[in-house]
């Protein structure tokens, strides 16, 4: 599941909602699961700004998993900044595809 962000926000859209009750009700369903969830940024601004741009929408996420049931100690959280886009862009470019967090069941 993917969770997209406006630009220069860790703010969560408000789909995002409906997202993460979503992936709480699969984990309800499938205890064994474990998520991981990973934050993105794109390539505009400085590349240890968007690391910590992409932490903290990542925690956004993190939380509204928590909030929607999804046990702690089910949740792994990373942050890969502009490291890892979806779409290759050059330096300094804005690219709403790679302000991203995944969230992966596994």
């Amino acid at each position: 599941v993917t969770f997209y962000f406006g630009f220069d926000t860790p703010t969560m859209r408000p789909e995002g909602i409906n997202k993460a009750d979503k992936v709480a009700s699969i984990i309800e369903q499938n205890p064994d699961l474990a998520v991981s969830v990973t934050g993105h940024a794109d390539r505009a601004g400085p590349a240890d700004y968007n690391r910590t741009l992409s932490l903290k929408r990542a925690e956004n996420v993190r939380d509204a998993l928590q909030a929607q049931g999804v046990p702690a100690d089910k949740i792994s959280v990373a942050a890969r900044g502009e490291s890892q886009p979806a779409v290759a862009t050059g330096d300094g470019v804005r690219e709403q595809e790679n302000r991203r967090v995944e969230v992966v069941l596994q």
